[in-house]
């Protein structure tokens, strides 16, 4: 079997809001990749063994009182070395060169002179004349005004005489641009020249190879125990279902929790996709009642979610605690929740409690099996189809953990719901017939805690209003709201008003994140 994490590239984080950009990019370019905080010690540094080594970006200037730093012995491993933004300015400032704040800051798109198009920048095609330059995307206010000794200028723009450095000897590289963002367009090529000429690597990181090792993984870790596994509906806990039935078969038993607020349909979809088509072993709990019933009354979206977490807890305890052959519980925890529990700012002081079943592995003396826990959410999409899961589980726009009852803005009631649900799935119909869905990152429909005065017929009503959300965005940090055509939002409009009893108005959201968030809760 192919090891897939020989070929392996190191991504030390300076805070930089793009390093998980970056660590993608180089998951793209079918290589694996870590991301660790700058602080991690020479000693795991060397065990790392990585090919190469990403240096981010960062808020910080390298001459700030505390400002992040490596061991200069870092640049003595003989390993390539590539310094983004901050990384760069910090391996100038580590190795004898000048640093100082920019006259002019840098932010947005500039263009790159290119001096040495060997390496770096090979097979770059000018973007802008017949000059060899490229757009790239400049975010920075300080910049190298000196080189440490051994090192060139290999690139420039209008105010950074040195935006890209290299020493050749010691294959260590320094670019003040963004690589990893899509406003540079020619970025991936820069990050796959840093990778497979610099560094040497191979593209071993696919998804078929990646099933092979996790499968043969979890056999070796599980043994002949059972896997109890959590089921909310959505893409992650889905495809970590399936993966671990690939490689458990009927070891596996799933409890899917339908508490009431979900899309119309999901919980039909989920056991039909599971059940029918996995064969897998699935225990199905309807709850609605039980959490409605906890959720009268409650109007504050963080007590909805409070509630919703415990209750959801309780329930697949109950549920688990039936099993008798259960020794590892199963979760779809994603590389993004790892790289937050070891953030060099700390570890995140919050948790989502609607995840949290950690009390299990206590209670019943469980082990954690988490086969996603190396993926970004699009790796997931890919591993899904891999599986043969099908497009329309694999592309589901995320959903919350609380579901609908913080859609539900104010008190979450079964009619209320009910209303939602029936305006959510008219709006994600149209929005699907115009075969916009795949293209947007989130859309939804949201009912808001008011009511507003309508004519219907010849009579006068006073009935709930309806907004709908639609964000494109890469990865959910930030969005911008969806242009839709003005038809189809007529469309949407008409029919959730007739269709839809109880609402006469529909309104549509186009706020941007930030400093709005894309959900209303």
């Amino acid at each position: 079997m192919q090891d897939i994490h020989k070929q392996k590239i190191l991504i030390l984080d300076f805070g930089s809001q793009y390093t998980q950009l970056i660590a993608r990019r180089v998951r793209e370019a079918k290589v694996y990749c870590e991301i660790h905080p700058y602080n991690i010690g020479m000693d795991r540094i060397k065990g790392f063994n990585a090919k190469g080594i990403i240096l981010s970006g960062g808020p910080s200037s390298v001459y700030d009182k505390d400002a992040p730093l490596i061991p200069k012995e870092v640049f003595d491993l003989a390993i390539p070395i590539m310094g983004i933004c901050y990384g760069m300015q910090l391996t100038a400032h580590l190795l004898g060169g000048k640093v100082e704040k920019s006259i002019h800051r840098e932010y947005g798109s500039a263009e790159l002179v290119i001096d040495d198009a060997a390496d770096l920048f090979k097979n770059l095609k000018s973007q802008i004349s017949n000059l060899k330059s490229a757009v790239v995307w400049m975010s920075h206010g300080d910049r190298v005004i000196k080189m440490p000794k051994g090192f060139v200028s290999i690139a420039h723009s209008k105010n950074s005489p040195i935006c890209a450095m290299s020493d050749d000897r010691r294959k260590i590289f320094g670019v003040q641009f963004h690589p990893e963002v899509v406003h540079t367009p020619k970025g991936r090529q820069i990050i796959k020249n840093f990778l497979f000429k610099i560094c040497g690597c191979k593209p071993t990181w696919t998804m078929e190879s990646f099933i092979d090792t996790a499968v043969a993984d979890i056999r070796e870790r599980v043994g002949k125990g059972g896997i109890v596994c959590g089921i909310s509906g959505g893409v992650d806990s889905a495809v970590a279902a399936v993966l671990l039935h690939r490689a458990s078969g009927r070891q596996l038993t799933c409890i899917f929790v339908d508490n009431g607020l979900l899309r119309a349909g999901e919980a039909e979809k989920v056991e039909q996709v599971l059940r029918k088509n996995f064969r897998m072993r699935l225990i199905c709990i309807d709850a609605s009642k039980r959490f409605l019933n906890k959720l009268t009354g409650v109007e504050d979206p963080e007590k909805k979610r409070k509630i919703i977490g415990n209750e959801f807890i309780r329930v697949f305890e109950e549920e688990a605690m039936k099993l008798k052959n259960a020794a590892f519980l199963g979760q779809g925890t994603l590389y993004p929740d790892v790289i937050e529990s070891i953030s060099f700012k700390g570890p995140s002081a919050t948790i989502k409690s609607h995840h949290n079943v950690g009390g299990l592995l206590k209670k019943m003396k469980l082990k954690l099996v988490e086969p996603l826990r190396e993926l970004f959410k699009d790796e997931v999409r890919i591993l899904g189809r891999a599986l043969g899961m099908p497009e329309e589980i694999i592309n589901r726009h995320p959903f919350p953990g609380p579901g609908l009852a913080i859609r539900v803005l104010g008190e979450v009631t079964k009619e209320r719901c009910d209303i939602l649900r029936k305006a959510d799935r008219i709006a994600l119909e149209e929005i699907k017939i115009a075969g916009l869905y795949t293209k947007i990152w989130q859309a939804f429909a949201v009912l808001l805690p008011i009511k507003t005065v309508g004519v219907m017929g010849d009579e006068r009503t006073y009935e709930n209003v309806i907004a709908i959300r639609a964000v494109e965005s890469v990865d959910g940090m930030t969005a911008d709201w969806v242009r839709l055509p003005y038809d189809i939002m007529a469309r949407i409009s008409t029919r959730i008003i007739n269709e839809v009893k109880g609402v006469n108005r529909v309104v549509y959201d186009i706020s941007t994140k930030p400093p709005s968030t894309i959900e209303w809760e």
